[in-house]
C-alpha cells in the first residue's frame, strides 16, 4: 500500500509543475513517471497503465465479464493564476494541516484521493471493474481531454467525477450553451429620419431572454436560466447602426438537452440564433440510483451544482463529489487541507465498496 504521505508529495510535486489547460504535458510526464515508480500499474488484476495524449487510465481487467464499469475521473489541469496571489502559486508549501498551491483544491485533492481509493477498492472484491483517469483540458472543456478517451474505455455504468464538493454529492450539474444573436435593421444618417435602428429592434429580442420561462423545473437546479451577457452595435454616433449583435448564455437544467433548449429559443425568439456548440450537456442522476441510496445511507448531504465539469461530457449517469471547496476554486492563494483529503479517501472507499451497480 502507498502511504497517505506519498500521495501527499505526489500532490506536491504536479503543484510545482504548471500545467495550464492545453499546456499539460510536463504534469502528464511527472504523474505518468509517479505510477511507474510506485507499482500503481502493477496492483491486483488490473491493466498496465495507459496514456493517451495527456491522458492517463489506470483499468481493472475484466472486460470480458459481465460486470458494470465504473469511472473515477479528476483533472490535472488548473486556470492561470490570479494576480491578487500574495503567494508563489506553485510553491506547494504545507502550514500545518494546509497545502497551499495552484491547483491543489481544483483538482489535485480529488485526484490523488480518487487514485488512493482506486487502489484500495481493487483489493475488496466487487461487482463492478474500475477505471482511474487523469484528463486534461477540463478547465476549457476541451476535446483532448475526458472526450478524447471515453471511446478506448468501453461502455460506462456510473461515473465518479472528482471535484471540490466538501465530499457531499452533486447529482445534477447545469449545462452550457453560448448563442450568438443578430437582429438586422437599416442603416441611414442619424441627423435624418433615415434607417431602421437594429438596437432598438434588438430590445425585444433582448427582453424575451429576459422574461420567457421553460415550463420543466429541476428539483436540484432550478429552471433553465438565460442571460444578454455582451452586445455589440454600431460603427460611429452619426450612423444609424444595421446590426446589433448579443451573447447569452444559457445554462440548461438537466430536464431538457442542449439541443432542445435551442430548437425552442429558435422558434420563439425574435431574433436569429446560432449555437457556438451544444455538447455540454446538463446531468442528473435518478433518484432511485443505487450511488444516491449508499450516500443517502451514510448520510452524505445532495445538491444540484451550478458549474460545469467533465460530468458536461458524459453520456452515462455520473455524480461529483471530492474534498475541498468549490469556494476556493479559482481564487487566489488557493488551499486544501490534508485532513480534507484523508477523510475523502475514506468516504470514497465507504461510498463505493457496497455499491450493486446495474
Amino acid at each position: 500500500m502507498i502511504a497517505f504521505e506519498e500521495y501527499i508529495a505526489l500532490l506536491q510535486g504536479l503543484i510545482r509543475i504548471p500545467s495550464f489547460s492545453r499546456e499539460e504535458a510536463s504534469a502528464c510526464d511527472f504523474l505518468e513517471a509517479w505510477l511507474l515508480e510506485h507499482g500503481a500499474d502493477a496492483v491486483g488484476e488490473q491493466y498496465p497503465l495507459r496514456r493517451e495524449g495527456n491522458n492517463i487510465i489506470l483499468e481493472e481487467k475484466g472486460r470480458g465479464d459481465a460486470r458494470p464499469l465504473m469511472l473515477l475521473n479528476a483533472h490535472i489541469d488548473t486556470v492561470r493564476p490570479a494576480a491578487s496571489y500574495t503567494r508563489d502559486p506553485f510553491s506547494a508549501d504545507i502550514e500545518g494541516d494546509t497545502l497551499y498551491g495552484l491547483g491543489s483544491n481544483d483538482d489535485g485533492g480529488s485526484l490523488v484521493a480518487l487514485l488512493a481509493a482506486y487502489l484500495r477498492l481493487l483489493l475488496v472484491e466487487r461487482p463492478y471493474r474500475l477505471v482511474w483517469t487523469a484528463t486534461a483540458e477540463e478547465e476549457v472543456c476541451g476535446r483532448e481531454g475526458i472526450e478524447r478517451i471515453l471511446p478506448s474505455i468501453g461502455p460506462v455504468t456510473l461515473g465518479i467525477i472528482g471535484e471540490p464538493t466538501k465530499m457531499q454529492l452533486a447529482v445534477a450539474e447545469r449545462g452550457l450553451m453560448v448563442l450568438d444573436c443578430k437582429v438586422r435593421g437599416r442603416s441611414g444618417h442619424a441627423a435624418r429620419e433615415e434607417g431602421v435602428n437594429a438596437i432598438y429592434g434588438a430590445l425585444p429580442a433582448i427582453e424575451w431572454f429576459r422574461d420567457y420561462r421553460f415550463e420543466k423545473v429541476s428539483p436540484w437546479l432550478g429552471p433553465v436560466k438565460m442571460s444578454v451577457t455582451v452586445i455589440k452595435s454600431g460603427t460611429q454616433h452619426n450612423v444609424v447602426p444595421d446590426l446589433c449583435e448579443f451573447v447569452v448564455d444559457v445554462r440548461s437544467n438537466g430536464m431538457y438537452s442542449n439541443v432542445e433548449v435551442l430548437e425552442r429559443i429558435k422558434a420563439l425568439a425574435p431574433c436569429e440564433v446560432a449555437a457556438r456548440s451544444t455538447r455540454l450537456s446538463s446531468s442528473h442522476i435518478d433518484e432511485g440510483h443505487p450511488v444516491l441510496q449508499r450516500a443517502r445511507a451514510l448520510g452524505l448531504e445532495t445538491f444540484g451544482s451550478p458549474t460545469c465539469s467533465n460530468q458536461t461530457l458524459c453520456p452515462f449517469p455520473t455524480v461529483k463529489i471530492g474534498p475541498g471547496d468549490s469556494a476556493r476554486s479559482h481564487t487566489a492563494d488557493e488551499f486544501i487541507r490534508l485532513s480534507e483529503i484523508r477523510s475523502g479517501i475514506d468516504t470514497y472507499v465507504e461510498l463505493l465498496q457496497a455499491i450493486e451497480l446495474r
